[in-house]
């Protein structure tokens, strides 16, 4: 039986997406839920699953623009499909058992790209996954256990950089992505459409950098996962949101909307720019739930696994350019929200304290927020308590 595959309703207001690469090819014999190509939307790059068992028996937009509800391939549906006719093998053509193995492995499109990375022969890897396909897993075991061999490393696309003669000059045109299109008109948007004002302030990293020293690996033996920054940072934000309604709201027309729920944002660098999925209720979770789903978004961001409505509807941003080793910026607001809060790195400089001058691990924070609905004595009062909680974090757990 022929399905019809299909582009599905892929999030709020998306209404087209850009075929990426197809990780099947027409022949192809398909499980269930299994990769079939990648979906780039305005918000983040998907990859659609095969609905049935069976055969990709024709791709009919093998790349470009397509709408929701456009069919973009036939499938042979059916176990039946999937299996081939057997050849009757010649002496001189019989194959060792060793390449019957190669033959027959499957390898997962995750597992795939992975070991083109690290120059892992996947094919030839034993599969612990259904039906021995490879897993991405796999690929990371045996990353681990090969000799250290020089291998490629991956970078960030750039366009090519050929040798030029004496005084040649040139130009090398790229496409923009719908994603990066995308985050370009929302920038441009945020700067024509609010009255966006920055403030600063600066925070003593001491106290928290020594509970991760003391309490880090006890919370990664429990948790199975390393006590981050963020998750103080979260909610200290969310503390202060709740002190500070006016950071936490939005324009809708002519009224300002409270929101009394804290759906926060984290911004999260991928292969095409960055992304911003939402922590939903973040003042109902622990931080080991924090940390959790921060590295999940984290993880899936990479293998472009997000789903565009866990990039919807937070309520206000932090963003991290520390770990590029930003020491301060003006970070751009997210609309509808009205507040946006910048981490930078940690430098250990001069300060005073108590009439001395001492070195301390000190992080500059910034506030980016609405002028419209939040005025300056709002804005300054949030940052310097989200300072003064992550500079004392028990307040965090007292709640005062």
């Amino acid at each position: 039986m022929a399905l019809e595959l299909k582009i599905p309703a892929v999030g709020e207001s998306i209404t087209e997406v850009e075929i990426g690469q197809w990780l099947k090819k027409e022949g192809d014999a398909v499980a269930v839920d299994e990769p079939l190509v990648e979906l780039v939307t305005d918000k983040a790059t998907l990859e659609l699953p095969s609905p049935a068992q069976g055969r990709l028996t024709k791709i009919l937009i093998p790349s470009g623009q397509a709408k929701v509800g456009d069919v973009v391939a036939l499938l042979e549906e059916g176990a039946a499909a999937v299996t081939s006719p057997p050849v009757q093998p010649t002496p001189a053509s019989v194959p060792s058992q060793g390449a019957a193995a190669v033959a027959e492995a499957k390898v997962m499109p995750s597992a795939e790209r992975l070991a083109a990375q690290t120059g892992i022969q996947a094919a030839t890897l034993p599969g612990t996954g259904p039906g021995g396909r490879v897993l991405k897993e796999d690929v990371q075991r045996a990353t681990v256990a090969a000799p250290a061999t020089p291998s490629p490393v991956p970078q960030p696309y750039s366009p090519p950089s050929p040798v030029l003669g004496k005084g040649e000059r040139r130009d090398d045109v790229v496409p923009m992505t719908p994603l990066r299109r995308r985050i370009a008109e929302r920038l441009l948007s945020a700067k024509q459409n609010t009255a966006m004002l920055t403030t600063f302030n600066e925070a003593d990293m001491g106290m928290v950098m020594d509970l991760r020293k003391e309490y880090g690996e006890a919370f990664q033996k429990k948790h199975g996962l390393k006590l981050g920054f963020m998750s103080f940072f979260v909610k200290a934000v969310v503390q202060a949101l709740q002190e500070i309604p006016q950071l936490n709201a939005e324009i809708r027309g002519t009224d300002i909307v409270y929101h009394r729920y804290y759906d926060i944002g984290i911004a999260v660098g991928g292969g095409e720019g960055l992304v911003v999925p939402v922590i939903r209720d973040a003042d109902r979770l622990s931080m080991a739930q924090i940390e959790a789903v921060i590295a999940d978004f984290g993880a899936r961001v990479k293998e472009k696994k997000i789903k565009p409505e866990e990039l919807m509807g937070g309520t206000f941003t932090i963003t991290n350019g520390g770990i590029y080793g930003s020491l301060n910026s003006t970070p751009i607001l997210n609309p509808p929200q009205v507040g946006i809060l910048g981490m930078h790195a940690i430098n250990e400089r001069p300060v005073a304290k108590n009439g001395a001058v001492v070195i301390r691990p000190m992080m500059n924070l910034a506030l980016s927020y609405d002028h419209r609905i939040v005025d300056g004595r709002e804005a300054v009062t949030f940052l310097k308590r989200v300072k003064e909680l992550i500079e004392n974090p028990v307040r965090l757990t007292l709640e005062v």
